[in-house]
C-alpha cells in the first residue's frame, strides 16, 4: 500500500501507460493533458509517445524527463533528475533507446537518437551523447566508457588522478634551482 500511495515513479508510470494508449489511438490532446497532469502531481514528465517496457522503476523521480521518441526496455532503473531527451539537431527519432537492465544515475543526461545497450550503467551526472555498447559503464561529461564486461577500459589520454605530479611543487623546485644558480653566480663574481 505504501508503494502505491507514496512512490511518484509508480504513479507517473501508471498515468503514462494510460496516456500512451490514448496517444496510440490518435487522442493526442487528451494524452498530453493526462501526461501533464501526472507531471504536476509527480514532478516526472513522460511524453505519451515514449515506449516504456516492463518493470521500469523511477526512484526519487523528481525532475525526470522522458522524450517523445524514447524507447525504454525492461527492468530499467532511473533516478532523479535524469533526462532522456534530444539535442535539437535530429528529426524523426530524436531520443535514445535504452536497453534492458540498465541503471541511469541521478542527474544523468542521455541525449540523442542512439542506443544504450543492455546491462549498462550510466553514472550520476554523466552526459551521454553517443552509443554505449552492452555491459558497459559510462561516466563523465561527455561520458566515456570506463568498464566493459566488468573490466576497466584504458582509453587514450587517460589521466592518472592519483599519481599526478604536483605543479606547485614543480614550480617551487624550479625557483629554488634558479635562486641557487644566481647565488652561485654572485659568489663566483666576488
Amino acid at each position: 500500500m505504501e508503494v502505491r500511495l507514496c512512490y511518484p515513479g509508480l504513479t507517473a508510470l501508471k498515468s503514462h501507460r494510460r496516456a500512451h494508449r490514448l496517444y496510440q489511438k490518435g487522442h493526442v490532446l487528451l494524452a498530453r493533458l493526462l501526461s501533464q497532469r501526472a507531471r504536476h502531481k509527480t514532478g516526472i514528465e513522460i511524453h505519451p509517445g515514449a515506449q516504456i517496457g516492463r518493470r521500469v522503476f523511477i526512484d526519487h523521480g523528481d525532475g525526470v524527463v522522458i522524450g517523445e521518441t524514447t524507447c525504454i526496455g525492461d527492468d530499467v532503473t532511473i533516478y532523479q533528475g535524469v533526462t532522456l531527451g534530444g539535442t535539437g539537431k535530429d528529426v524523426g527519432k530524436r531520443h535514445p533507446t535504452i536497453g534492458n537492465n540498465v541503471l541511469i544515475g541521478s542527474g544523468a543526461k542521455v541525449l540523442g537518437p542512439f542506443k544504450v545497450g543492455d546491462n549498462c550503467r550510466i553514472a550520476a551526472n554523466a552526459v551521454v551523447l553517443k552509443e554505449i555498447p552492452p555491459n558497459s559503464t559510462a561516466v563523465g561529461v561527455p561520458a566515456k566508457i570506463v568498464r566493459v564486461d566488468g573490466q576497466k577500459v584504458n582509453f587514450a589520454g587517460e589521466v592518472d588522478q592519483i599519481h599526478i605530479t604536483d605543479p606547485v611543487a614543480q614550480e617551487l623546485i624550479a625557483l629554488h634551482e634558479q635562486i641557487s644558480a644566481l647565488l652561485d653566480k654572485k659568489a663566483k663574481s666576488e
